[in-house]
């Protein structure tokens, strides 16, 4: 089995502390991509659920990009909102990006890390072409 890391060097957090995770893990075929915040240059952005939603799941279509996949390989995706009355928003920010592939997903409130609105991480699968 081939595994291959993606971003091993950490990224940075909030106040510029260092990650210590890969962003992604491909494994024959199978790409983990780390649950992804509205963050930039290593600060959550200002705004609501909306703008938050968009730029989480940005960051999770840009590293499947980065591994060489797209939103159509995504199998599943898992979401953790900080307050349940954001759901039908962050759905319909999901479906902007989603709603032709749509993946298996999972969503659950939950009490944030960092003072954000929403994180969603993903599985995708791409057949390997033989070598």
């Amino acid at each position: 089995m081939s595994i291959e890391r993606f971003g091993v060097e950490g990224g940075s957090g909030t106040g510029g502390q260092h990650l210590p995770f890969a962003r992604a893990v491909a494994a024959d075929g199978w790409l983990y991509v780390s649950g992804q915040v509205a963050m930039e240059n290593g600060e959550v952005i200002d705004g609501g659920i909306v703008a938050q939603s968009h730029k989480a799941i940005q960051n999770v279509l840009a590293i499947l990009k980065e591994a060489g996949y797209g939103p159509e390989h995504v199998v599943r995706c898992g979401v953790w909102l900080d307050d349940a009355r954001d759901f039908q928003s962050f759905n319909k920010v999901f479906k902007e990006y989603f709603g032709a592939n749509p993946p298996a997903r999972a969503c659950v409130v939950s009490s944030m890390v960092v003072d954000c609105k929403v994180e969603v991480d993903c599985v995708a699968f791409k057949r390997q072409v033989a070598r």
